[in-house]
C-alpha cells in the first residue's frame, strides 16, 4: 500500500477536539448530544471510546469522519479542522460500522472492495493488490470471488473491516465493529486491528461498549456517558486509579429492581446480569466498606431472595464505569430507555 504524504506536524495529535458540543432540535426541546468534548489521540494507537448506548459515541464518529457539522467548538483530524476542511480530511480516513452492509448483495466481495477503492481515487492496480493483502491478512482470500448475500454475518464483517482499509487511511473510525460476532472471528478481527496500528501506523479510532474488547486491544480509553468524557486514560491506569475491587453476589431469585440496593449508604454503584438457565442474578457492588455488603445482603434476604455465595472480583474496565456512573451499562440504558 502506498502511504500517503504526512502533512502535520509530527507532534501534534492525529485527532483532538476542544469544547466539542453538538445538539439536536427536537419538536419540543433542543437535545445535548456531545457537551465539551476535550480529546487527544496519538498516532499508530487503538483508542477506544467506550460507552452505552445513546452516550454519543455515534456522534462524536460522524463529526470526527466530516459527516456531521459541530455546534460549537473545535475538531481536527491530521491538523485539518472539520468544519473549514473537510475535503482535506477525507483522503486521510476511512470508517466502518458493525451494524451497516458491507456492500452490494449481488456483487463479489472483490467486486465491492475493488468498488469502494475508487471512490477514493485508488489506482487499480493498487487496488488490486490491496484488495489481495488485506484479504489475506482477514482470511478472506477463499471468499472474494463469492458474491457479498451468500457471505455468513463473520466474513461480512470482515468485508467492511478490509473496505475501512481500502484507501489506506492514516486514522479509520469504527463504530462497534465485531459486533454481533462468535468469538473467535471477533479475536481474529482485534488482532487484526492491533498489527495495524502496530505494524502499518495507523489509528484505529473504536466506538463500543464492549469493555472486554476495549481492555483487551486499547492503548487508551475514553469512557463518555450522557454525552460527557468521564475520563480518558490507558485501561491500566483507568483500574488503578478509579477501579475498585468488586463483590459479586449470586442472588436467587432474581430482584426485580436495584433501587434499594443502590440507596444503601457506602453503595457507590450496582449492577445486575440474570442466569436465566440457572434462575439466578449475578450483582456486582462496588462499596465503600463491608457494612454496606451486610446491609445489601439484608435487603436481598427480607425481599424474599437468597445470597447463593459471594466473592470479591479484581476490578476491570467495568467497575471503573460502575464507580464513575454509579450503574452498568444495562441499567444506564434501562433507564434511558425509560
Amino acid at each position: 500500500m502506498l502511504r500517503k504524504t504526512i502533512l502535520q506536524p509530527t507532534n501534534m495529535p492525529i485527532v483532538e477536539t476542544q469544547r466539542l458540543r453538538r445538539e439536536f432540535q427536537a419538536k419540543k426541546k433542543v437535545i445535548t448530544a456531545l457537551e465539551d468534548i476535550d480529546l487527544q489521540v496519538e498516532e499508530s494507537v487503538v483508542f477506544g471510546l467506550l460507552g452505552p448506548n445513546g452516550a454519543g459515541k455515534t456522534t462524536l464518529i460522524r463529526i470526527l469522519s466530516t459527516l456531521l457539522l459541530p455546534t460549537s467548538g473545535k475538531a481536527t483530524v491530521a491538523g485539518f479542522d472539520v468544519a473549514k476542511e473537510p475535503e482535506k480530511i477525507r483522503p486521510l480516513i476511512n470508517m466502518a460500522s458493525g451494524a451497516e452492509r458491507a456492500g452490494y448483495d449481488f456483487i463479489t466481495a472483490r467486486g465491492n472492495l475493488w468498488f469502494f477503492s475508487q471512490l477514493y481515487g485508488v489506482d487499480s492496480s493498487v487496488a488490486n493488490r490491496s484488495i489481495e493483502t488485506l484479504s489475506a491478512a482477514l482470511r478472506l482470500e477463499n471468499y472474494l470471488d463469492s458474491k457479498l448475500y451468500t457471505l455468513s454475518t463473520g466474513y461480512r464483517q470482515r468485508l467492511t473491516i478490509a473496505r475501512s482499509l481500502i484507501n489506506d487511511p492514516r486514522v479509520v473510525f469504527l463504530d462497534e465493529p465485531t459486533i454481533g460476532l462468535d468469538v473467535m472471528t471477533a479475536k481474529s478481527i482485534r488482532e487484526f486491528l492491533v498489527s495495524q496500528a502496530k505494524d502499518q501506523k495507523r489509528t484505529i479510532f473504536i466506538a463500543t461498549h464492549n469493555m472486554a474488547e476495549t481492555e483487551a486491544i486499547c492503548d487508551r480509553v475514553a469512557i463518555i456517558d450522557s454525552g460527557r468524557i468521564v475520563a480518558c486514560d490507558s485501561p491500566a491506569s483507568l483500574k488503578k486509579n478509579f477501579g475498585a475491587p468488586a463483590t459479586v453476589m449470586e442472588v436467587s431469585p432474581p430482584l426485580q429492581s436495584l433501587q434499594a440496593i443502590s440507596s444503601v449508604r457506602g453503595v457507590k454503584g450496582a449492577t445486575s446480569a440474570i442466569d436465566a438457565d440457572r434462575g439466578v442474578a449475578r450483582l456486582k457492588l462496588i462499596v465503600d466498606d463491608e457494612g454496606a455488603v451486610k446491609a445489601v445482603g439484608a435487603i436481598v434476604e427480607s425481599s424474599g431472595s437468597k445470597v447463593l455465595q459471594s466473592w470479591m472480583q479484581e476490578p476491570s474496565l467495568e467497575e471503573v464505569f460502575i464507580s464513575l456512573i454509579g450503574r452498568g451499562f444495562a441499567e444506564r440504558e434501562s433507564e434511558d430507555a425509560n
